[in-house]
């Protein structure tokens, strides 16, 4: 990874971090520092992840992919928590190759909400399983929100998001994704 793509993933996760840690503090600074090492925990795992398994999809199909902060989506972000609503679009992975057609793009579309998906699950572990109020719940309780939320966020089939990309490749495939998301973000 090149100096210049770490310190991007380093800068749009701090941003990321500081405006969930906001809004699960429910606007109090207290709280939110309180809650910023667990959410930087779970939006780690979520953010980073998630933009590295595009990457990794891409690589596998020979493409050249990196992370890039996009100074507009950073600031938009810690302007939208301010107001109780997140637009997590720090920044995005580029993906440059000469064989890259629908189906790979939505492949490597779709390796990012997946992780998501699959870390909420692994969050939802700790929080079935530790006492409520420990560390490990709120760990989980918080890590299992967030990578819900980014994983639907990500599908939205708006460009440039993640969706569009998957909904223009599978149609079916993207609804057996986001409408279940649906289901658990907003009743679950």
């Amino acid at each position: 990874m090149k100096n210049q793509e770490a310190f991007d993933l380093f800068l749009s996760w701090l941003t990321i971090s500081l405006a969930f840690s906001w809004v699960f503090s429910s606007f109090d600074y207290s709280t939110m520092l309180a809650k910023l090492p667990i959410v930087g925990i779970t939006v780690g795992a979520g953010f980073i992840l998630h933009e590295l398994a595009h990457r990794q999809v891409a690589k596998k199909f020979k493409a050249h992919a990196y992370y890039k902060a996009w100074p507009f989506g950073l600031l938009f972000v810690l302007i939208t928590a301010f107001f109780g609503i997140i637009f997590a679009a720090p920044g995005a992975v580029y993906v440059q190759g000469e064989h890259i057609d629908r189906k790979k793009n939505g492949l490597i579309s779709f390796a990012g909400p997946l992780t998501n998906i699959a870390l909420a699950f692994i969050f939802a572990f700790f929080l079935f399983t530790s006492s409520t109020g420990s560390f490990l719940w709120q760990v989980g309780q918080i890590g299992y929100m967030i990578n819900l939320w980014l994983a639907l966020f990500n599908l939205i089939p708006i460009p440039p998001l993640d969706g569009s990309k998957v909904f223009m490749w599978q149609p079916l495939l993207w609804a057996c994704a986001f409408i279940p998301l649906v289901g658990l973000v907003f009743f679950f």
